[in-house]
C-alpha cells in the first residue's frame, strides 16, 4: 500500500522481478495550494524547497540507488540514454531508456500520457511523455528504436492521462493524426461546439500497435475526473503540480546475460 500519506499507483502488467514502477498520486507531500500536495516538477511555479521536499520523500520510499533521471520536456521526440554517471542538470528530451542498471527513467505528467517500457527479458526500460504533440511526432517510435530490440519484445504500460470527455482538440490535430494513420479517425469524437474529444489511450495503441508492440497494458485512468488523485492541467487552469512515472531495474536483482 503506501508509506504514510505518500500515494502510488501500482501498475498491473506481467514483467520480470527485476522491474520496477512507481507512480504517484498527488498526496504525501509539502506543497501547498494550486500544488497540494506531492508535486515533483520544478518549472511550475511551486516552492524549489518544497519540491525538493517532495523528491526527497519520494526518494526514501523508494530507497533508489540515485537520483531519478528528471527530464526537461519540451513535447518533443528526443530520447537520452541513462547512464551511470549523470550531471545534475536534467536534460532537454521527452523520453528516456536504461539498458541494465542505472537511474529510474522518470516522466512527469498532469495530462499527458506517461508510457513505460521493458522487454520480456526485463533487462532494459524506458519511459516516454506522450502528449498529442508527442504522439503525434513520434515519441513512442523513436523510444523503442532507442531500446534496441524487437518490438515484439517490449512491454508497454499506459500510465495517467486526461480521459476522452475531458480532452477537447480542434480539427487540425485531429487531421495531424489521420493523415498518419486513417485508423485513427475512431479516437475521437465530434463535440457539440464543432471540435472533437481525443482519446489519447487509443491513439496510443494504434502507434504502439503500429510499431509492433503488442503487450499492452494500463490505460484505464481519468486524471480529469478524479481531483483528489490526480493532477490535472487542463481541470486547474494551467496552475498545478506534476505526478511523476518512473521505472527502472532493481540493482538487487540478478539481470540475465
Amino acid at each position: 500500500m503506501n508509506d504514510a500519506a505518500l500515494a502510488w499507483l501500482t501498475p498491473e502488467w506481467p514483467v520480470p522481478g527485476s522491474v520496477r514502477v512507481f507512480s504517484t498520486l498527488r498526496s504525501g507531500g509539502a506543497s501547498e495550494g494550486a500544488y497540494a500536495s506531492l508535486n515533483l516538477a520544478m518549472h511550475v511555479g511551486d516552492r524549489e524547497d518544497r519540491v525538493a521536499e517532495n523528491r526527497r520523500r519520494l526518494g526514501a520510499v523508494l530507497a533508489l540507488p540515485s537520483e531519478p533521471l528528471w527530464l526537461n520536456q519540451v513535447h518533443g521526440v528526443d530520447v537520452i540514454a541513462a547512464g551511470a554517471r549523470m550531471d545534475s542538470t536534467a536534460p532537454t528530451a521527452d523520453a528516456s531508456v536504461c539498458k541494465g542498471h542505472g537511474p529510474a527513467c522518470v516522466i512527469m505528467t498532469a495530462d499527458c500520457l506517461p508510457v513505460l517500457f521493458c522487454d520480456r527479458e526485463g533487462t532494459r526500460v524506458g519511459a516516454a511523455h506522450a502528449g498529442w504533440r508527442g504522439l503525434a511526432n513520434g515519441v513512442l517510435g523513436a523510444t523503442v528504436t532507442a531500446l534496441g530490440v524487437a518490438a515484439d519484445r517490449l512491454i508497454a504500460w499506459l500510465g495517467p492521462a486526461i480521459e476522452q470527455g475531458a480532452f477537447e482538440v480542434g480539427a487540425e490535430v485531429r487531421e495531424e493524426f489521420v493523415t498518419r494513420n486513417a485508423a485513427a479517425a475512431a479516437a475521437f469524437e465530434a463535440n457539440a461546439r464543432g471540435r472533437w474529444q481525443a482519446d489519447l489511450y487509443a491513439l496510443a495503441r494504434l502507434e504502439l500497435a503500429r510499431l509492433g508492440v503488442r503487450d499492452v497494458h494500463g490505460g484505464t485512468y481519468r486524471c480529469y475526473e478524479y481531483a483528489a488523485r490526480f493532477f490535472s492541467y487542463r481541470r486547474d487552469g494551467g496552475k498545478t503540480g506534476r505526478m511523476a512515472t518512473l521505472v527502472w531495474l532493481d540493482t538487487r536483482a540478478r539481470l540475465p546475460g
